[in-house]
């Protein structure tokens, strides 16, 4: 079986001299930590020694968070530089606006495994004097001891995608950089950082780690204390490109969904606009599910775009100001295209639960007319869907009484 296009691999008994071998491992694991236990018990922080032990910890378990916030302890006692509290007073806290991402930067992190110890603040000037040259050996060194960190975790990010304690570490690291570099340098390190974020989608398109990680980092490229502009039609052209290279990526397709609006705003589209953008989006997920009607991803991404015609009042959507007459045409056009869908592919369930969703919007739009055809009621398409989905009978009652109840309620107001 596949995960998300990797292959497992089948688990065999182990040898004798597989086991033994095992134990070895496991001995030097050891040694490891309580070395790491002793050295942080006398609180030598500041002694490279332990810093070379974590790396080689690790290595062997990212997953020990323990032993990357002695990493981070090492890091603040010695190997950093101490900044002063009016440095680079521009720092801000991350940006309020709403995530969003960009185009992959040109500029990449090295992806070399860092020794154990980054380059040492050795200096003799340690910027105490408040010198300019002083404060500017200061910020090299910083900056080469921050790159060397985040180029220590790559290989561990490789091999370990899905590890939370990297990926915080990761961030923390370039908190640190905007807290000590000029904007210009902290910057080019977040930029950079968008790029390795770019290419871990390429090698696993799907990790919501990495999606919510290249979130995260446009926030921040977003503040003022970072580039101060929006991305948010960078990242909305990249979801396009992640999702020609992929249809079935839940996450491009949810990204688009949440920058849409963003989007819009800025562009500071006008009806006849919103209502093109509409159309644009729902001839591109028609195209998609003419390919991949199995899809659940493009099925949930085509309910959302209708919910965005159908939504109560008052809520922010695409097409805030659409007529009765506008959402009904909507509504018809779209169960029209999947009843069409249905006749090639009537075995999916998913087409008859989005005829389901968007009848029962027609009838509730239109409390006082009568069905003119048996496929009109809601109910025809639930009882479809019980002959076609026997296991979830629960549900289905559950969906019969809520119908029910919202038609009544329409019916009387």
């Amino acid at each position: 079986m596949d995960n998300h296009g990797i292959a497992r691999v089948a688990r065999t008994a182990r040898t004798e001299e597989q086991r033994r071998r095992d134990l070895d491992k496991i001995q030097k694991y050891r040694e490891l930590e309580d070395a790491i236990r002793d050295k942080t018990s006398r609180g030598a922080y500041d002694d490279p020694a332990l810093f070379s032990l974590t790396s080689k910890l690790l290595r062997l378990n990212p997953e020990y968070y323990t032993t990357w916030n002695v990493r981070r302890r090492c890091l603040t006692s010695g190997l950093l530089s101490r900044p002063s509290a009016g440095s680079w007073p521009s720092r801000a806290s991350p940006s309020s606006l709403p995530s969003a991402t960009t185009s992959p930067s040109p500029a990449a992190c090295s992806s070399s495994s860092s020794a154990a110890i980054p380059p040492s603040p050795s200096s003799p000037t340690t910027g105490k004097s408040g010198t300019t040259a002083d404060a500017d050996a200061d910020i090299q060194s910083d900056a080469d001891v921050l790159q060397s960190e985040l180029a220590f975790i790559i290989p561990l990010l490789l091999e370990f995608p899905k590890c939370y304690w990297i990926w915080k570490y990761r961030k923390w690291l370039l908190e640190q950089a905007t807290l000590r570099l000029p904007r210009p340098l902290a910057s080019n390190v977040w930029e950079a950082e968008l790029a390795l974020a770019s290419k871990m989608l390429v090698k696993d398109r799907r990790n919501f780690h990495a999606w919510g990680y290249r979130r995260y980092l446009v926030a921040r490229l977003e503040s003022p204390a970072l580039l101060g502009r929006s991305l948010a039609e960078d990242e909305f052209a990249y979801t396009r490109k992640m999702i020609k290279d992929d249809l079935s990526n839940f996450s491009a397709w949810h990204n688009r969904s949440r920058l849409m609006l963003r989007v819009l705003d800025e562009r500071r589209a006008d009806d006849e606009a919103r209502a093109a953008f509409l159309e644009t989006e729902l001839n591109l997920v028609q195209e998609a599910l003419n390919v991949g009607p199995e899809d659940q991803s493009l099925w949930y991404y085509h309910r959302y775009l209708m919910s965005q015609v159908t939504g109560p009042q008052g809520r922010p959507t695409i097409t805030p100001n659409l007529t009765a007459e506008q959402k009904i045409s909507y509504l018809e056009q779209e169960v029209e295209f999947i009843k069409d869908l249905l006749q090639d592919f009537p075995g999916i369930k998913w087409p008859y639960e989005a005829l389901l969703e968007y009848t029962l919007a027609l009838r509730k739009s239109r409390p006082s007319a009568e069905a003119d055809r048996e496929d009109d009621n809601p109910n025809f398409w639930l009882t479809k869907l019980r002959n076609l989905d026997a296991m979830q009978t629960g549900r289905w009652n559950d969906v019969e009484r809520d119908i029910e109840q919202q038609l009544i309620a329409c019916s009387n107001e």
